[in-house]
């Protein structure tokens, strides 16, 4: 007996310094500690705690007064499921005000302690760590990702993520911009699906190049290739990548890569390139003629291609004035021009003349050439004379006019077509303000044409509306203008015409026009026109508001039984 009950008083001994060694611990523990009552009022703060949060062991304090107000209602919450019993624990992150006024983010974990009996209170228990630094952490890896996501997203590049182990991709919201992908829109990360995209005639190539990417191959971390967007249309892109990942073999698992959209870039190439080889053609095509002369001008050489372009032989060129074998005049004026050696020997300087010039041989043929002349020095920097360079470049301005007619006209009928009669049609308005002039806009719509194009093919409809063209612009006089501005519709501009002239001129349109007998493959066709007709006067109005009047009054004629020509004023 006696040796149970010291027994007992040793095991009491031993608990009592537990407990105390337990409170030591909880006390010096580096996680915060607090108990609460069930209202939530502090009934214990170990050091760490205080030392964290910077309040003394004597402030009356309540944890749900500590937290950030941001995240108060959300704390409440919790606390209050804690103290109803709907859970007994709960994690999660907030921000906790220090006391000097800050508020820090901690870790928060809590759970409720409840009492054995009517005589033991219900606690709250919360262990709290700092995760100020993590969060600090969090924010600039954040603010890193913003940045680099708006530097890339400046830069009109997208990003693509390839998981070679699952053969999933990942893009990023520039990606689907250039695409036209609804920057939102979830795209199925299939790697057969964007494949499917690819242009046919870089399918292969954009293949070739995964494959070795995927390998790891540096000399492949860059191809160009068309992709199919959204719309149908394509867009060029410049893809970049490289393995970021790799196994335990070294075998790349994963690549990373930005998309640029080079569309505007690469069209510049290729017209460029286009330009380069017409121009490669063009030097190979024809021979640049050179003249040399001492520095008194006088010729000390030619090459074939200048006899044959000055009409010359070197024979009779040599030692002559160089103007006399090279008679330059200006395109416009006719007026013999100053050969460009005697400006390059006076000012010692490169002369370019690209002008409208003309040379014209003793035979009178006329080419029109461009040319340049150079100093040419000896080894001590001294001026021993010019070098004179031209080409014909006849076929190429013949052809930069026949594009800037093209650009002007219609192909089919020849007419000027939309966007000049509007040019037309604007000045007219400009002139009839200013200065008082009338002028008379038609619009033609032709009546029966549809059934020839659709019976006889469209091959019939264009050579249909090619004589309608010539009908249209032999009704009107020299300095009108007829334009075709749409599939059968025609527009005609009145100059200085008064309403009655122009309605008497629209008639005999209509007239001509259902004269016209189409013979194709056997069959006749005949056709008519509506004509709708408006007065240009200082009215002040604009080219759409003519237009309108114009095209109302052709409904109008057509309601009318087609055929016709009627005025705006009369509808």
């Amino acid at each position: 007996m006696a040796t149970g009950s010291k027994s007992s008083a040793q095991a009491q001994a031993s608990f009592a310094q537990s407990d105390a060694m337990l409170a030591r611990i909880v006390d010096r523990a580096a996680v915060g500690m607090v108990v609460c009552d069930m209202s939530g009022q502090l009934a214990y703060a170990n050091h760490a705690f205080q030392k964290m949060l910077g309040y003394g062991p004597d402030q009356n304090l309540s944890i749900v007064d500590l937290v950030h107000a941001d995240d108060d209602s959300a704390g409440r919450q919790h606390v209050q499921r804690l103290m109803r019993g709907e859970t007994d624990d709960y994690r999660g992150e907030h921000r906790l005000r220090h006391n000097d006024g800050s508020a820090l983010w901690m870790g928060v974990a809590a759970s409720a302690l409840r009492g054995e009996g009517p005589a033991q209170p219900d606690y709250l228990i919360f262990q709290i760590t700092s995760i100020e630094l993590q969060k600090r952490a969090e924010e600039a890896l954040a603010y890193s990702e913003s940045r680099w996501n708006f530097a890339l997203e400046g830069a009109g590049q997208g990003v693509w993520d390839h998981d070679i182990r699952t053969d999933s991709m990942f893009y990023s919201r520039m990606w689907r911009i250039m695409r036209g992908i609804p920057p939102d829109e979830e795209v199925d990360g299939d790697q057969q699906k964007w494949l499917a995209r690819i242009h046919p005639d870089d399918l292969q190539h954009v293949l070739d190049n995964v494959y070795k990417q995927d390998q790891g191959d540096e000399d492949f971390d860059a191809l160009e290739y068309r992709e199919r967007k959204r719309d149908g249309s394509y867009v060029w892109i410049l893809s970049r990548g490289k393995p970021v990942e790799w196994d335990a073999d070294g075998n790349p698992v994963r690549t990373l890569g930005t998309d640029t959209d080079v569309t505007k870039l690469k069209t510049v190439e290729l017209e460029l390139a286009a330009e380069k080889e017409r121009l490669r053609v063009t030097l190979e095509a024809i021979a640049d003629g050179m003249i040399s002369t001492d520095t008194n001008g006088h010729v000390v050489f030619m090459n074939p291609a200048a006899e044959l372009l000055t009409g010359h032989s070197s024979t009779d060129a040599l030692g002559r004035p160089v103007r006399d074998i090279f008679a330059l005049f200006a395109g416009e004026t006719g007026e013999r021009q100053a050969c460009p050696v005697a400006r390059c020997l006076t000012t010692d300087t490169v002369t370019n003349l690209d002008d409208d010039m003309i040379l014209i041989g003793p035979t009178g043929i006329e080419r029109e050439i461009r040319c340049t002349a150079s100093p040419v020095r000896t080894q001590g920097d001294k001026l021993s004379g010019a070098v004179l360079v031209f080409q014909d470049v006849t076929q190429s301005r013949t052809l930069q006019r026949e594009l800037a007619h093209s650009a002007n006209h219609d192909d089919l009928t020849g007419l000027p077509n939309r966007a000049a009669f509007d040019r037309a049609l604007n000045n007219a308005i400009v002139a009839a303000t200013d200065r008082q002039h009338q002028h008379c806009l038609l619009y033609i719509d032709l009546d029966q044409f549809k059934p020839v194009n659709d019976t006889a093919g469209h091959a019939a409809g264009d050579a249909l509306l090619q004589q309608v063209a010539q009908t249209i612009r032999g009704s009107c006089r020299s300095h009108d203008m007829a334009a075709r501005i749409g599939g059968d519709e025609f527009a005609v501009l009145l100059q200085d015409c008064p309403a009655s002239g122009g309605k008497a001129i629209a008639d005999k349109m209509v007239r001509a026009i259902a004269a016209l007998l189409f013979d194709w493959a056997g069959r006749t066709y005949k056709i008519g026109a509506s004509i709708g007709m408006t007065a240009i006067t200082a009215t002040p109005a604009s080219p759409l508001g003519f237009m309108g009047e114009a095209d109302a009054a052709c409904y109008a004629a057509k309601a009318r039984g087609r055929g016709m020509a009627v005025q705006f004023k009369d509808i």
